[in-house]
């Protein structure tokens, strides 16, 4: 399964999650071409974290023994796959709070989902935007993330992170068109 190729970009104007950039300590916005654009921006949230990279399962795995050893949550695996690396079937998150994998639905439409994740270090919000075809770019998704650090715990914490996230971001995100949602 090939990947499809991911941009950084802006974050989109008007979206729910550009009126959390305010304050944030960091964000970034990745875009891809997508294949389905029929597919509201929750089912290719849950296509790209049902096929996400193992190693990036492999990594959270890591971060999570490290993290729990400083009072931080175990977060578990980033993708939706079962110990043996099989789909685990997922029902659709509906309302906010709702569990969306590792995050909490915050809220959600056709054209915009933000699943958020809040703990004692930082508040970190993830957006899946849809943005249909015009004349000048094909249909596509928006993965943006805005993190708001809650003290120095926060801080340290991203020291790794922020490289880690730069990788693993558009890592998913690429594999929101390897199936189906």
């Amino acid at each position: 399964m090939r990947p499809t190729p991911v941009q950084a970009c802006a974050v989109p104007t008007g979206s729910a999650i550009a009126r959390l950039l305010p304050g944030a300590h960091f964000h970034d916005a990745w875009q891809v071409a997508v294949q389905h654009p029929e597919r509201t921006a929750m089912e290719h949230l849950m296509a790209a974290l049902a096929a996400t990279p193992r190693w990036v399962d492999m990594a959270m795995r890591l971060r999570n023994r490290v993290v729990v050893r400083f009072g931080l949550k175990n977060l578990g695996d980033l993708g939706l796959a079962g110990a043996q690396g099989q789909q685990v079937p997922q029902p659709m998150p509906q309302h906010p709070g709702d569990r969306v994998g590792i995050f909490t639905l915050r809220s959600r439409s056709d054209d915009e989902v933000l699943v958020e994740d809040d703990d004692k270090h930082l508040h970190v919000v993830l957006s899946v935007c849809r943005l249909h075809a015009d004349a000048t770019q094909p249909a596509r998704i928006v993965l943006t993330t805005v993190v708001h650090l809650h003290n120095l715990l926060g801080r340290l914490y991203m020291l790794p992170v922020t490289p880690m996230h730069r990788l693993i971001a558009p890592a998913v995100l690429g594999r929101v068109n390897a199936r189906q949602a």
